[in-house]
């Protein structure tokens, strides 16, 4: 296990969709709101509208662009959104770049403990660990929900990637684990496999600092022991150098959040 301690800026990254509930009936509606940091940190998404370049209703019979349905100016909930389909529905969230430039010290803190090496490796081989750190970062979000009855597509729509540049693709539908509770996954950067990236499970109900983190394998592989109750978030973090007038990096937050209404049979 690995305890990880951010403040201020980095912290504020982590980000993810919250439904008020993990599983609907259908036609009932559902209220999402956008969360940002843990622990004492964490707080609603403030954005509004401008920052939002996509929101997507995902389901075995295509995708629906919901964006007409988020509040902005930071009024919540920020999504509500009526499912018509039964089956597992995937609402995804990306956002616009924003730039941060930190002072070293904390810019340097923040890419160890998340484990950025383009950045650590850069940054050294540059002799720049004493300088601002400068980057555009974007936010990525998915969140499964389960609607009505299960339907036979839902591991298949679970477990296929929907192209986001920085994306955690479960490889079993968490809604339909083994009785092992193990829940694979895949990280994939810009259409392939990450190797080396920190991926971190965290109960959103006791969520000052992860439950567990695994640096991803050559595949871009990391397993979970998932507790079958509860809140439960996956995400990660990656940056690559760029060349900008503002930013020496672009940095990429994903997330995956899926929950247990009640307790998975075994």
């Amino acid at each position: 296990m690995l305890a990880l301690s951010l403040g201020g800026t980095a912290q504020a990254h982590d980000f993810w969709l919250q439904p008020q509930s993990w599983q609907v009936a259908p036609g009932k509606p559902l209220p999402f709101v956008v969360e940002v940091g843990h622990g004492s940190f964490r707080q609603q998404w403030g954005a509004d509208g401008g920052h939002l370049l996509a929101l997507s209703d995902l389901a075995n019979g295509g995708a629906v662009d919901v964006r007409p349905l988020f509040k902005p100016g930071g009024e919540v909930p920020h999504l509500t959104r009526t499912f018509r389909r039964e089956g597992l529905h995937i609402i995804s969230l990306v956002s616009t770049n924003a730039a941060s430039d930190l002072p070293a010290i904390r810019f340097n803190d923040y890419i160890k403990a998340e484990g950025l090496t383009p950045a650590i490796d850069g940054r050294t081989r540059e002799g720049k660990m004493g300088t601002n750190g400068r980057e555009l970062y974007s936010r990525r979000a998915k969140a499964l929900v389960q609607v009505g009855r299960a339907s036979r597509g839902d591991n298949a729509l679970a477990t296929r990637p929907i192209g986001l540049t920085l994306e955690i693709v479960p490889l079993r539908s968490p809604y339909a684990l083994a009785a092992d509770h193990i829940l694979p996954v895949q990280i994939l950067y810009e259409g392939r496999p990450l190797a080396g990236a920190l991926v971190k499970l965290t109960s959103l109900e006791f969520d000052a600092r992860p439950l567990r983190t695994i640096r991803s394998d050559a595949a871009g592989r990391a397993s979970f022991e998932v507790p079958p109750v509860g809140d439960w978030l996956v995400n990660v973090i990656w940056t690559k150098p760029i060349a900008h007038p503002k930013a020496d990096y672009l940095t990429t937050f994903s997330s995956l959040t899926f929950g247990y209404s009640a307790k998975r049979g075994r």
